[in-house]
């Protein structure tokens, strides 16, 4: 029993605050990159429509369709993520991973509040949906400077 209340402490009220407010779910009518990831172990999904200019994130758009944990994460992401560069996305996504992973360091500002996640790193089974709105984020940006270049 004590797992299960591990769990469902695991589901703090900030966290399904959070998943509750999630902002930017509007797709993007022509973004410049889309990418849709998934967690294999739950089934989560995360859609990202991003537009870049100069080199920064100018317009934001989320499908979400995951747990709370997942959703909490997308939410603190997409209240941050317009006016980011790839190296800012790129190191949130990195500390996110080594937070979870590793009990590493908070996220850098403006991610830090994916610390609310923190517990989450002794459920590894809830990693990859906690990853998703980071690693689609990132993986869109990278397809988006590929298409400019090309």
């Amino acid at each position: 029993m004590s797992g299960e209340t591990d769990l469902i402490k695991l589901y703090s009220g900030q966290i399904l605050q959070l998943a509750a407010a999630i902002p930017n779910t509007d797709r993007l009518e022509n973004p410049d990159a889309s990418v849709k990831k998934r967690s294999p172990l739950c089934g989560s999904t995360v859609t990202v429509d991003i537009k870049i200019e100069d080199g920064r994130i100018a317009s934001f758009g989320q499908d979400v369709k995951a747990c709370a944990l997942g959703q909490a994460a997308a939410s603190v992401v997409g209240a941050h993520v317009i006016g980011q560069n790839r190296d800012g996305i790129e190191a949130a996504r990195n500390a996110l991973k080594t937070m979870l992973k590793e009990d590493g360091r908070t996220p850098p500002a403006p991610f830090d509040g994916l610390e609310v996640l923190r517990p989450a790193r002794d459920y590894k089974n809830r990693h990859a949906s906690i990853m998703l709105a980071l690693d689609a984020t990132a993986e869109a940006f990278e397809a988006a400077e590929q298409a400019n270049c090309a």
